[in-house]
């Protein structure tokens, strides 16, 4: 699954198009390497999301491609 389909459809990010703007502008990292919007995640990636001042690290435990709300927590784990 593309890295900016995993953000939207896990609920890290709101909108698609704004992980896409996200990677582009080289504030999402995975496995410590920037990456691009078409980046393939794997289980056990671990993913840093840079928001600001704020950074969100988490690892990849599943990858569905569509999910409810309530199960979207459960496509990663903080770190």
């Amino acid at each position: 699954m593309r890295i900016d389909k995993f953000l939207k459809v896990s609920r890290i990010i709101k909108r698609r198009t704004v992980a896409n703007e996200a990677c582009n502008a080289g504030r999402v990292l995975v496995n410590g390497k920037t990456v691009k919007a078409s980046y393939d995640v794997k289980v056990d990636d671990i993913v840093e999301i840079q928001f600001g001042q704020r950074t969100v690290k988490v690892q990849v435990t599943n990858l569905n491609e569509t999910v409810k709300k309530e199960e979207a927590s459960g496509m990663y784990r903080d770190i």
